[in-house]
């Protein structure tokens, strides 16, 4: 697959167009033949990656997917590291994620995007929110640095603004990691029908903050 800038396809949207279907026909092949989907989503606590995990788990479910999930790091711990794992298929027999496995590794921060390294392989697409959250006494790396880092890895390595995006056309950020799922589906970065998302939505986010998280799914389409 062709490495991608998010900003690209909102500034040439006939990239996108020409690409999308060969990304959908490379996806749905490559799908078709491991008969499995592993990924990966890993952040900070408080980033929502439980919920994000119950969305794509209800919809490969609602596809008919068998799936298994597991959540590691920090869980209990505002700002700590997490890593949720996630693979559906056929049949799936680990929760986890082997090393150098992952077909996707969604970051909802740049830096822990790192920790998603271990994982992927010259195959791997990284979706990766433009967002640092500052480690307290540490110096952070910057997002040269961290492309370099996974660019020995990957080339396949997407960068989109989503806390930014969110922000300016929602009037907030917490709804940032609904928006990198979305837009996964939307962009075929995952094999799960954007209706999937959007119906998995539906029922696994409260009443209160229905209309927030459908208007953001829809953002994520432009």
């Amino acid at each position: 697959m062709q490495n991608i800038r998010a900003n690209s396809l909102r500034s040439n949207p006939n990239l996108q167009i020409r690409h999308s279907d060969t990304i959908r026909i490379i996806l749905g092949l490559y799908f078709m033949e491991q008969k499995k989907f592993d990924m990966l989503i890993v952040g900070t606590g408080g980033q929502g990656l439980i919920t994000l995990l119950q969305i794509i788990s209800e919809a490969a479910t609602s596809e008919g997917y068998d799936i298994k999930t597991s959540e590691l790091h920090g869980l209990s711990q505002r700002g700590g590291s997490v890593e949720v794992h996630i693979r559906f298929g056929k049949k799936i027999y680990s929760p986890m994620v082997a090393q150098g496995k992952a077909d996707l590794i969604l970051a909802l921060e740049e830096q822990e995007s790192l920790n998603g390294a271990y994982f992927a392989n010259p195959k791997t697409q990284f979706l990766i929110n433009q967002f640092v959250i500052p480690i307290p006494l540490k110096t952070s790396f910057t997002e040269k640095e961290i492309l370099k880092q996974l660019g020995k890895i990957t080339k396949n390595i997407t960068l989109v603004p989503a806390d930014k995006i969110c922000q300016e056309k929602l009037g907030t950020t917490v709804v940032s990691g609904i928006y990198l799922v979305s837009f996964a589906a939307f962009h075929n970065l995952i094999p799960l029908k954007p209706e999937s998302i959007k119906a998995a939505i539906k029922k696994i986010i409260p009443p209160n903050y229905m209309e927030l998280n459908i208007k953001t799914f829809e953002l994520a389409k432009s």
